[in-house]
């Protein structure tokens, strides 16, 4: 299994958690590229540090909404995002080539990854950007979107995701943020459902029904108040019940 976390989310003197201490924690990095975090001098300490310790670097892409964190939805014109997400990619990868590391995924954030759950002409924007970057690079998202859809009509290689620490609908998507008890906070909770979800068990959705995701992935955000102890309990929890952890992406 690999759990990763959203990293490099912070922007000047501004910080957001804790990305050493995640680091120590994770397989999988999703680096912010600059559009909804992070800028050149946290990229390159990300990627650096990610390096050394044999995490892989993954360009987690998003709109172009700095004041919003990206959480914010933009109707862009499908051209004009593609050429936003490879510009993300190709930003983040001269960090990682610096590192002594490469992209090894891409995952979308925020508004564009559950944007792109539904809308098909969004979803084939950032297809297209990858396919156009690179066909050989793994994308991350959630099972039953229409970019993991396209994403393996197109020949890329597709990874589901599970979110540790987000309540799911019965329908297996996130419970919007807007609504309380979307973010869940109790470290040994979240663990034993992330044992669940490695074994192939069902969780509770937030109406109390059972839902199976068996995912590739399992995300920490490293912005959730207490990240860095919800990382370690699900990594000692994970390892504890023989689930081995390992980065997805070669």
């Amino acid at each position: 299994m690999d759990l990763n976390s959203d990293l490099g989310e912070g922007f000047g003197q501004w910080t957001l958690g804790d990305d050493d201490a995640l680091l120590d924690l994770v397989t999988s990095a999703n680096v912010a590229c600059g559009f909804h975090a992070s800028d050149p001098s946290i990229m390159r300490r990300v990627c650096a540090r990610a390096s050394e310790r044999g995490v892989a670097i993954g360009a987690q892409v998003g709109y172009r909404d700095l004041a919003g964190f990206g959480r914010r939805f933009i109707d862009m014109e499908p051209d004009a995002l593609t050429a936003d997400v490879i510009y993300q990619i190709g930003a983040l990868e001269g960090f990682a080539r610096v590192a002594g590391s490469r992209v090894r995924y891409v995952k979308p954030h925020g508004a564009l990854y559950n944007a792109i759950v539904h809308h098909e002409d969004q979803a084939a924007a950032v297809v297209r950007a990858v396919v156009d970057y690179d066909r050989a690079l793994p994308v991350l998202g959630l099972p039953g979107s229409a970019w993991l859809r396209l994403a393996g009509e197109a020949g890329l290689t597709v990874v589901h995701e599970a979110f540790a620490d987000r309540a799911y609908t019965p329908e297996g998507t996130l419970v919007s943020r807007r609504l309380p008890g979307a973010v869940l906070h109790d470290p040994a909770e979240i663990a034993r459902r992330c044992v669940a979800m490695a074994a192939g068990k069902p969780i509770r959705d937030v109406e109390g029904g059972e839902l199976t995701l068996r995912p590739g992935s399992i995300c920490v955000h490293g912005d959730t108040s207490g990240a860095v102890e919800i990382a370690r309990r699900v990594r000692e929890t994970l390892t504890a019940a023989g689930v081995a952890l390992a980065p997805f992406a070669p």
